[in-house]
């Protein structure tokens, strides 16, 4: 993962855990207050030095596009509330470093099947620049997996080594891993379900008489788009990626694809007979250990978090 970079300290290298508890607190914090200014006024700017990433891209192109048709601000705002934080914090050499904040939002039900939990994953790129969260993804309080810590509790990120085959899968590549399946359903590594075999079926059933739909997908792991993962006390990981898809619509003479408010927000060109969107996404995955029976060894996409970010008209 990002833990490949190493820091020189006196002539040695130095593994430290990537924030205190504190500061990850301060993280979270100054995250939601700007996300609640940005969110309430729909200006991009307000909290553009606190996201990055594929959560980044998401929510300044949301913002943008929720400007544009609401110029005003938000007139249905309801504060975020992020509270009964625990942080996961990585010990690892070099920049950049991260950690996981686990905690309960006040966008869903307390008990039951209903309850949720949001994992922010924030990361920073250097000793002067501020934590910003760079992934966010929603799951099932009962989906959040135990990690592997050390004596003094801090987490064990995945190891970057290529070479690594402790898990089925190798983390570093699974942006790539993910759009490849995505277009030629191989490689087979990934569990069924609505956002991999689903999703593969639903492109292949789209239908609208008169247009024709033609899909791309693109890894996207470099940077604040690289994928941050945990070891996990079972031998497996919990693993955060990115990648960007593209769906063009293309329409017979005499039709033109039809261009909503949000899109239209977004879009560059004119929309004569096609249209372009582009999309980033996140997801969270679990990935077994090598060998191990979970789901016959797949990864299992534990949330995806799509955000349209651009749109082109031609």
């Amino acid at each position: 993962m990002t833990a490949s970079g190493c820091v020189t300290v006196h002539g040695e290298l130095e593994v430290v855990p990537g924030a205190t508890k504190s500061e990850a607190a301060q993280a979270l914090d100054d995250f939601t207050v700007a996300y609640n200014k940005a969110d309430k006024a729909y200006d991009p700017a307000l909290d553009a030095d606190r996201v990055t990433g594929s959560l980044g891209a998401i929510n300044q192109a949301g913002l943008k596009a929720r400007r544009k048709t609401s110029p005003q601000g938000n007139a249905s705002h309801r504060p975020l509330e992020l509270a009964d934080a625990s942080f996961t914090i990585p010990k690892k050499a070099g920049w950049p470093r991260w950690f996981v904040a686990d905690t309960d939002s006040n966008r869903d039900q307390d008990d039951g099947k209903l309850d949720t939990r949001w994992l922010l994953a924030f990361l920073r790129t250097g000793p002067d620049a501020p934590w910003k969260a760079s992934y966010l993804a929603v799951v099932p309080r009962s989906q959040v997996p135990k990690f592997r810590k050390d004596a003094d509790g801090w987490a064990q990120p995945v190891p970057s080594a290529d070479t690594d085959d402790a898990l089925a899968v190798k983390p570093k590549g699974l942006s790539g891993t993910y759009t490849g399946y995505l277009a030629k359903g191989a490689p087979d590594v990934f569990a069924s379900g609505a956002t991999t075999s689903g999703w593969r079926d639903a492109r292949k059933n789209t239908r609208r008489a008169g247009f024709s739909f033609q899909y791309v997908d693109q890894a996207l792991d470099t940077g604040a788009f690289a994928p941050l993962g945990l070891t996990t006390e079972d031998g497996g990981a919990l693993v955060f990626f990115s990648s960007k898809h593209f769906e063009r619509q293309t329409a017979a003479p005499g039709l033109r694809p039809t261009v909503t408010a949000d899109v239209e927000a977004l879009l560059t060109g004119e929309v004569k007979s096609t249209l372009t969107k582009e999309r980033v996404s996140s997801q969270l995955v679990y990935v077994p250990k090598r060998g191990a029976g979970d789901a016959g060894g797949k990864v299992r996409v534990l949330n995806r978090l799509p955000g349209l970010i651009a749109a082109q008209g031609s």
